[in-house]
């Protein structure tokens, strides 16, 4: 590991993130809020951090290696966090504490959109954009957004996107070179971005909620303008339609959109292993879901309809965005839209979670040995896509789910230990490592009444969770800081 190497490329990541708290000062000249000192003075310290960091190691020309990739991409979520809570923490509106600022930031970056802000009606509109903001940036990626600025100044760039891409099984490149592949998700991402803010604003959203929705909706991370969250326009059918569309569109890989933007035909999505297998989860627990509200007389036939439907994509793609107070859903409902939060979407989406590619994985290895029981000699290969699945890709799918189950298990009872009740701590932990938002018990609102500690942890939660764990607990083996 080369510090020189890693300083250089913290100073210009951290330089060009400060160019992120502009568009909120000019947010806030517009409406008048009096947030854009607060701004103005996070913008300073960043951009002033990241030039002393890169100045004395401006000149270091040596390649990033793999293991510094592991460091960038682990370490900047960490630090850009830091930094982009500086605004919360300065203006005297929302008036956060340090870790209260930290938790929201992360939570932003990570796509999480777990919150510990109220009052989101009254809030500065410059501190509302803001949150919407990093929610956007964090979807698609901070370092893979960085990836096609990165080459231009001589910094290689492949052990970053290795790191920062999720799934199992995907391309190494959708295009012969990393900058191209990273600009292209790019294009891809802004295009979404456009679509769904003209289609919020022709529902009947005003401008601004339309661009600040239409960033957390394409990035899939839930925060909203509004306290209600997506219920504030519950009667607007529209809206929710146009909601339900973009978080199913950000939830799918997008090396399919991109195949479709490059071949002009549908027909590989169809042809996704992965996609029919969440289409058909999604389908299950729609009917499941929508079927209880009505039998129960939750709702009327048509409402039992929409506030399933959208309640079940919106947490199966980790968007988070709630249309009612599903928390309140007697029997299992609440439970059950927890457990399709923590699957998760397609690999290569901006949604969270275990991933749809890996509980498909660990179904059908499921099934294989079943049929083993049976057929004691048979030789049955797991296929994805028509393509026999190599046993070192299932033998790490298993080695993830454990870990993820193991640090599932590990951070719920460190934040019980805090003082939290079961209920909270356990959907508190299952909502950030799988960064789906909203959570039950005490949380089912709002974070701001867990303590710091088990927000803490939460954090530490949530990152695990938006680097895929082993990105992270790699860090904490020996083995890699070996020479």
């Amino acid at each position: 590991m080369r510090l020189a190497v890693i300083a250089r490329i913290f100073g210009i990541l951290l330089a060009v993130f400060s160019l992120t708290l502009l568009p909120p000062i000019c947010v806030s000249l517009w409406y008048e809020d009096g947030t854009h000192s607060a701004f103005a003075i996070a913008f300073a310290i960043t951009l002033l951090t990241g030039l002393l960091m890169w100045l004395p190691v401006y000149d270091v020309k040596a390649e990033m290696r793999t293991r510094d990739g592991f460091v960038v991409t682990s370490l900047f979520w960490l630090v850009l966090g830091t930094f982009g809570a500086l605004p919360f923490f300065i203006s005297d509106e929302p008036q956060l504490g340090l870790v209260d600022a930290v938790f929201e930031s992360i939570s932003g970056l990570t796509t999480t959109g777990a919150t510990v802000v109220t009052g989101l009606d009254t809030l500065p509109p410059a501190i509302l954009y803001y949150r919407q903001q990093l929610q956007w940036f964090g979807g698609i990626g901070v370092i893979v957004i960085a990836l096609a600025i990165l080459p231009m100044l001589g910094i290689g760039g492949m052990q970053l996107y290795k790191a920062e891409m999720p799934g199992p099984i995907k391309d190494t490149k959708l295009t012969p070179r990393i900058a191209k592949t990273a600009r292209a998700l790019f294009v891809i991402y802004i295009t979404f971005t456009v679509l769904c803010f003209i289609g919020y604003w022709w529902a009947g959203m005003t401008l601004f909620d339309a661009v600040g929705h239409a960033f957390s909706t394409v990035a899939n991370g839930g925060f909203s303008t509004h306290d209600a969250s997506m219920g504030f326009y519950a009667n607007n059918r529209a809206i929710m339609l146009v909601s339900i569309v973009f978080m199913f569109l950000a939830a799918l890989n997008f090396g399919l959109h991109f195949v479709a933007f490059r071949t002009r035909s549908l027909r590989h999505y169809l042809q996704d292993s992965e996609l029919r297998f969440w289409l058909a989860l999604i389908i299950g627990s729609v009917i499941l879901i929508v079927g209880q509200l009505w039998a129960l007389d939750i709702y009327s036939g048509q409402d039992s309809f929409l506030h399933g439907l959208f309640q079940v994509v919106s947490i199966a793609t980790t968007a988070g965005f709630a249309s009612e107070d599903f928390s309140a859903w007697p029997a299992f409902l609440p439970y059950v839209l927890l457990m399709l939060g923590i699957i998760g979407a397609c690999a290569g989406s901006t949604s969270g979670g275990i991933k749809a590619m890996r509980a498909m994985l660990i179904m059908k290895s499921g099934l294989r040995e079943l049929n083993r029981l049976v057929h004691t000699n048979a030789v049955v290969a797991i296929k994805v896509n028509r393509k026999i699945v190599p046993t070192q890709v299932t033998d790490a799918v298993w080695g993830f789910f454990a870990v993820y189950i193991l640090s599932f298990i590990v951070l719920a009872i460190v934040v019980m230990a805090t003082g939290e009740n079961f209920v909270t701590s356990f959907s508190t932990v299952a909502s950030c490592l799988s960064n789906i938002g909203p959570a039950l018990g005490d949380a089912a609102s709002h974070y701001a009444s867990v303590n710091e500690i088990a927000k803490i942890f939460l954090i530490l939660a949530m990152l695990m969770g938006r680097l895929e764990i082993f990105t992270l607990l790699v860090l904490l083996t020996p083995a890699f800081w070996r020479n």
